[in-house]
């Protein structure tokens, strides 16, 4: 039981950190896109209308694209570690159906001499 624990702990860690990767990767463009476009089409529709450069604009843009990369960024850890996870449930489930058709050696049992 504790090692079907172990590899499906490990499963969920190396997929967590290959989303990390992956995200690293691919991720930070995206998040910086979609979150600067977003706070920018948000501020035009709150505000209704083409909008000047001034500072409360450039700070809500640069905080949503901070938003916008920590989302992106969750969201590809996150798939990493349930790829991860299902991936360390199929390895256990291929390792104990081994394990099961193996059988085991063991050594005869010596009876002791009264």
């Amino acid at each position: 039981m504790k090692a079907r624990k172990d590899m499906v702990r490990m499963g969920t860690k190396v997929g967590a950190v290959l989303g990390a990767i992956a995200f690293l990767v691919f991720g930070i463009i995206p998040g910086f896109y979609f979150g600067s476009y977003g706070t920018l089409v948000l501020l035009n529709h709150l505000f209704g209308g083409p909008l000047q450069a001034t500072a409360l604009v450039r700070i809500a843009t640069a905080f949503g694209i901070l938003i916008g990369i920590i989302c992106v960024g969750s969201v590809t850890i996150i798939v990493g570690a349930i790829f991860g996870t299902v991936i360390g449930y199929a390895m256990e489930a291929l390792t104990s159906a081994v394990r099961k058709e193996i059988p085991s050696e063991k050594a005869p049992t010596e009876t002791k001499a009264k």
